[in-house]
């Protein structure tokens, strides 16, 4: 007989089947919500979620930095979403008059015009999917435990932040002098993370095929 992959966990097999339920669950409403922002108005969440950051922000613009902290991704996977944006004329980048390093990421009038097209039913498609099938108190409980898990985890994204921010100025210290870099060794956290950047990369790059398919 062979024992469940469960058998030696500390999760219980009631929590183990609560957690598929909730990681599918999310899987599910990401892929409707991401169908129905590529059907209204022909971009991917990704897109969207740098659109919306840029919209809500001073000025209609962010420092890549900041862009990728709001978001929670590391500078090169904000760096390589904002080329294909601005290839697409959703989002420009504009030079920093306080800093000649620096560069801030704003929004075109196109990146605009395509944030409205996509909310104007993103609010419906949530409400459909999501907020009219829980109840006022289900919904109570899922925001605080969604704030309780959140706060947990501060600590550890604030640390991946730092922790990127001093590999980019590293980076930047260390470019043109010749530093032969040796093969980095990842554990299973960064590869299942690198996976998914691929994955969401590669997503992300089909959208932009079929946008210029139509062009």
């Amino acid at each position: 007989m062979v024992d469940s992959p469960h058998a030696a966990s500390p999760v219980s097999s009631d929590e183990w089947a609560i957690w598929r339920a909730f990681t599918d669950m999310r899987r599910g409403l990401d892929l409707a919500l991401e169908n129905q922002l590529q059907r209204d108005a022909d971009i991917s969440g990704a897109d969207y979620a740098v659109l919306i950051s840029l919209l809500q922000a001073p000025d209609r613009q962010l420092r890549v930095g900041d862009l990728g902290r709001t978001l929670l991704w590391e500078k090169s996977r904000v760096s390589h979403q904002v080329s294909r944006m601005e290839r697409r004329g959703l989002v420009e980048r504009r030079d920093c008059a306080s800093d000649a390093r620096g560069t801030w990421v704003g929004i075109t009038p196109a990146g605009g015009r395509a944030a409205l097209r996509a909310t104007r039913e993103h609010g419906p498609t949530l409400r459909r999917l999501f907020f009219d099938l829980v109840t006022p108190e289900q919904l109570a409980a899922i925001g605080a435990a969604s704030e309780r898990v959140l706060e947990a985890l501060q600590p550890a994204t604030d640390a991946a932040c730092e922790a990127a921010e001093a590999a980019d100025v590293e980076g930047s210290e260390t470019s043109g002098a010749g530093r032969v870099a040796g093969p980095e060794v990842a554990g299973p956290e960064v590869a299942r993370a690198e996976v998914a950047r691929a994955e969401a990369s590669a997503a992300d790059e089909r959208v932009d095929d079929r946008a210029d398919a139509r062009t």
